[in-house]
C-alpha cells in the first residue's frame, strides 16, 4: 500500500480512506456487531488506516458508534487518522424520523441542523470531539456541504453573504490548525465548482470531491481545476465513485432514487460500460476505482461500505490495474471522453 503525504503537514494517508456512513445507518439499520466487524476489518486490512466520518452521518452516530468500536478493539490514537468533515450539529430529534435528510438514514434517535460559520465550526468540532469520546480525536477537518448551504441562498447577494459564512469557518479551522489541535483542513463538497470558489479565498491542504470525477462523469473543466490543485500541491482524495452505488448495481444514483423510466440513459450507459466490463474480465467496482486514481494529485479514494466481507475487496481494488484495452475501448464506445488525459494510451 503506497502512502502520499498531505502538502506539507507530515501527515501521509494510504490509497484508500474508509468512508464511514454505514456506521451512521446509511439507507437501513446495521447491528453494531455488524459495525464493529467492519472496523476491524479496516484495521487488519491497512495499518494506519483513516477513517472519514462526519455530524451528519446518521446526526452524529457515525461518530459515536467509531469511538466506540476503535474503543472495544484497543487501537491506540496513533494507530489511525480520523477525518471529520463540520457542518452539522447533532440536535433533539422532535418528529418520528430527521428533518435534516428524510429517507436516507435510519434507526436514528437525534435529528442534525446545518451550522456553518466560525461559532457554528467550532461547536461541530466540540460536539464532534465529545461524540469520539476521550481517547480519540480527528486531525484531519473540513467543511462539510458547503454547496447544500450556498443553495440556501435565493438570490446572487444572498449567495455571496453564506460564501461569507464558509470563510469563516476556515477561519476557525485555521485557528485550530494553528493552536495544533489538527494538523490539516481540507474541504468535501458534491460540487466541486464550490471547491474551486472557496479556493479563492481560502488555502486548503487537502479536498474531497464526491460525485464528481468518475468514469461516467469527467467534464473538461473539471478535469483543468484538478490539473490546477496539483499544480498547487493541494492533496485531492476522491469519493462517491460509484456514484452512490449506481455503477454497481444500485438504483440509486447520487443519493436518489432512479428508474430506466425516468433516466434511461444513465442506465443504457452503465449497461454498455458492463459489457464492456465482462468482455475484459474487469469488475465495474474496480474500473470506477483505477479510474477515479488516474488524474495527478489524487492520492486516495474513499470508499464505504455496510458489508465487513468487503472491506478486504475494497482494499484490493484501490491496488488492481486495469488492462488498456479496456480504456480504449471504453473510449472507443464514447463512454470515456476521447479528451481525458490521464489514461496513458
Amino acid at each position: 500500500m503506497d502512502y502520499t503525504a498531505i502538502g506539507n503537514t507530515g501527515v501521509k494517508i494510504p490509497r484508500i480512506v474508509f468512508g464511514t456512513s454505514a456506521l451512521g445507518n446509511l439507507y437501513r439499520i446495521h447491528s453494531f456487531d455488524t459495525k464493529l466487524k467492519i472496523v476491524s476489518e479496516c484495521i487488519s486490512n491497512v495499518q494506519n488506516p483513516v477513517f472519514d466520518t462526519a455530524g451528519k452521518y446518521g446526526a452524529g452516530l457515525a461518530l459515536e458508534t467509531l469511538g466506540q468500536c476503535l474503543d472495544k478493539l484497543k487501537i491506540r490514537p496513533d494507530e489511525v487518522l480520523i477525518s471529520n468533515k463540520l457542518g452539522w450539529l447533532r440536535k433533539e430529534l422532535t418528529g418520528p424520523e430527521p428533518d435534516f435528510e428524510k429517507g436516507v438514514w435510519f434507526g436514528l434517535k437525534n435529528d442534525a441542523v446545518q451550522q456553518i460559520g466560525y461559532d457554528g465550526i467550532m461547536a461541530c468540532f466540540d460536539q464532534g470531539n465529545e461524540l469520539l469520546g476521550a481517547t480519540y480525536k480527528p486531525q484531519l477537518l473540513s467543511v462539510h456541504d458547503p454547496d447544500e448551504y450556498i443553495t440556501r441562498g435565493k438570490n446572487p447577494e444572498e449567495r455571496d453573504a453564506l460564501i461569507e459564512d464558509i470563510i469563516d469557518a476556515y477561519r476557525a479551522l485555521s485557528d485550530l490548525k494553528k493552536q495544533g489541535k489538527i494538523k490539516a483542513t481540507g474541504i468535501g463538497s458534491k460540487d466541486w465548482k464550490v471547491i474551486s470558489r472557496v479556493t479563492e479565498y481560502v488555502d486548503l491542504d487537502w479536498v474531497m470531491l464526491a460525485n464528481s470525477l468518475t468514469i461516467m462523469n469527467h467534464p473538461p473543466q473539471l478535469v483543468a481545476f484538478i490539473e490546477k490543485l496539483a499544480g498547487k500541491g493541494v492533496t485531492i482524495i476522491n469519493s462517491a465513485v460509484f456514484h452512490g452505488g449506481f455503477l454497481t448495481g444500485s438504483s440509486y444514483y447520487d443519493y436518489r432514487l432512479v428508474t430506466p423510466e425516468t433516466d434511461g440513459p444513465k442506465f443504457r450507459w452503465r449497461e454498455n460500460f458492463y459489457s464492456i466490463c465482462r468482455k475484459h474480465d474487469v469488475m465495474p467496482s474496480v474500473a470506477c476505482v483505477n479510474f477515479g486514481l488516474t488524474p495527478p494529485g489524487v492520492a486516495a479514494i474513499s470508499l464505504n461500505t455496510s458489508n465487513p466481507d468487503r472491506v478486504k475487496d475494497n482494499v484490493e481494488s484501490v491496488l488492481a490495474k486495469v488492462p488498456e484495452k479496456f480504456y480504449c475501448e471504453m473510449v472507443k464506445e464514447g463512454l470515456i471522453s476521447k479528451d481525458y488525459p490521464w489514461l496513458g494510451i
